[in-house]
């Protein structure tokens, strides 16, 4: 008895708790979501499929809506209702050669390559100012005639040079340990980047000048130049930009358009104002694709410089989210890539080509929206035009090679190629084990 009543009933032991973060993931479905999340977005394929999926999405969602905003004007120019989605469908089909093409190259070629595109879009550039070859088009002289319908933009060329030839050149400079000095920074890269800028200039294409410079500073910044030396370079540009705009009377008009709710004196915000109209008029999900009043002739280039306007109207805040977004995945990725890779080209390129893309939809977007002065610039992979496309999806192809290069990503790729292999060889057996007669068993 005494020994009985000695023992002492023990508790068990409480459980310890878990407080880990993958505990804590599980127990909670939105943590558990956000997880599987960050992982599929930390993998190496990410940027690769990104790039590929939203360049492709925006191409064909253009091309959508290249048909549906320009069928009328085609009617009125007594052409088929067809007839520019006809021209830009060539042109996607060719870019996508040209991207298929770029994805495939290696670094060393497209390196390789950055001179001779830039001697090739100079030389153009110089031929667009010759009388009998350059053609004028909405008061800009910028456009070389191929025969027939077929046009050719060389400055849209310029900045795919400007960003692979200051990419190699800057890389080339890194490697020699010489962007820690002023002079090499900016010599010969920005007196080349002025060439360019004054070739287009004397077309009177503000809006390409506005992305080249857009290039240039994304290229210096990526080369690390110091805060005084980029607002150095930053002021001059802003100085010359002010002079041009104040010398012309059409680009003053322009900026005088910013913030006004009337079409103004002699209806010079006609455009914008039609713009904002198509996209009010647009609610959460549009009006229906092909239903649009504003491309029946009130809003000009409906299906070039305004077909976010249009695709406002027709799809909706729903619509135009969508394009926001897939700009805004490709503009990561491009990001990405330039910030996990160690080969200063591909940073450079990387960057330049991202900077090139996004500051083209900013600007563009910021005009059919009236935050910013129209450019006449189109919306990169969305707009109608043939000489704009196709360096963009070239330049594309250029962010997937680089995203395919990085050593994770060849090592995901690789194994998925042996993977493939390897289900293809026993798909193989399996099919002739099964195709054995019975008595070969």
């Amino acid at each position: 008895m005494a020994g009985s009543s000695a023992r002492t009933t023990k508790r068990p032991a409480a459980p310890p708790r878990r407080t880990s973060k993958v505990y804590r993931a599980r127990a909670n479905p939105v943590r558990r979501l956000y997880a599987q999340a960050k992982r599929a977005w930390d993998r190496p394929l990410t940027a690769y499929y990104l790039i590929l999926g939203s360049a492709l999405l925006l191409t064909a969602l253009g091309l959508v809506m290249v048909y549906s905003a320009s069928m009328i004007t085609a009617l009125q120019m007594g052409l088929s209702s067809s007839y520019f989605f006809r021209k830009q469908f060539v042109a996607a089909v060719l870019g996508t050669i040209l991207l298929l093409v770029a994805m495939r190259m290696p670094v060393k070629l497209h390196r390789a390559l950055a001179y001779p595109i830039l001697a090739v879009s100079v030389f153009l550039m110089v031929l667009v100012q010759v009388p009998g070859i350059g053609v004028s088009i909405n008061g800009n002289q910028n456009w070389i005639s191929l025969g027939g319908p077929f046009m050719l933009q060389p400055s849209e060329f310029g900045k795919l040079a400007l960003i692979l030839w200051g990419a190699d050149l800057l890389a080339r400079k890194h490697d020699k340990r010489l962007l820690t000095q002023w002079k090499h920074m900016l010599v010969p890269l920005v007196p080349v980047a002025f060439l360019l800028l004054g070739l287009i200039m004397l077309g009177g294409d503000m809006g390409t000048a506005i992305l080249l410079t857009a290039i240039l500073f994304g290229l210096l910044w990526l080369a690390g130049a110091p805060t005084r030396l980029f607002v150095g370079v930053l002021s001059v540009a802003g100085a010359i930009g002010v002079m041009l705009i104040k010398t012309s009377p059409n680009r003053m008009a322009r900026l005088a358009c910013l913030g006004r709710a009337d079409a103004g004196p002699d209806d010079m915000c006609w455009q914008g104002l039609h713009g904002i109209y198509a996209l009010a008029s647009g609610g959460f999900f549009g009006s229906g694709l092909g239903a649009s009043v504003e491309k029946w002739g009130q809003l000009p280039e409906a299906h070039t410089d305004f077909i976010f306007a249009i695709t406002g109207e027709e799809l909706g805040l729903a619509g135009t989210l969508s394009v926001l977004a897939l700009f805004a995945a490709l503009g990561y990725a491009g990001i990405r890539v330039a910030g996990r890779t160690e080969d200063p080209f591909v940073r450079y390129a990387a960057g330049g080509v991202t900077t090139w893309i996004t500051a083209q939809a900013v600007v563009n977007i910021g005009a059919v929206l009236g935050l910013l002065p129209i450019a006449g610039v189109p919306l990169p992979l969305f707009s109608y035009g043939g000489s704009a496309l196709l360096p963009t999806m070239f330049a594309v192809g250029l962010l997937i090679a680089f995203a395919r290069d990085e050593p994770a990503a060849r090592a995901a790729l690789a194994m998925r190629r042996t993977t493939g292999e390897r289900g293809m060889r026993w798909n193989t057996m399996r099919r002739r084990v099964s195709a054995r007669t019975s008595g070969e068993r």
